[in-house]
């Protein structure tokens, strides 16, 4: 295996992933109230 070959999977795989990711944060099922929660967990005190 070339290691350019192997330079072209590993991008591959991450525009899959990147994709995969995209698709599951703008799906319909995802509860919008999910990310308020978690964007404000930094501000959060114990």
């Amino acid at each position: 295996m070339d290691i350019n070959t192997l330079r072209t999977a590993v991008t591959v795989v991450s525009f899959v992933v990147f994709i995969g990711i995209m698709v599951w944060t703008w799906s319909p099922r995802r509860d919008p109230e999910d990310f308020a929660k978690a964007a404000n967990l930094p501000f959060e005190q114990d």
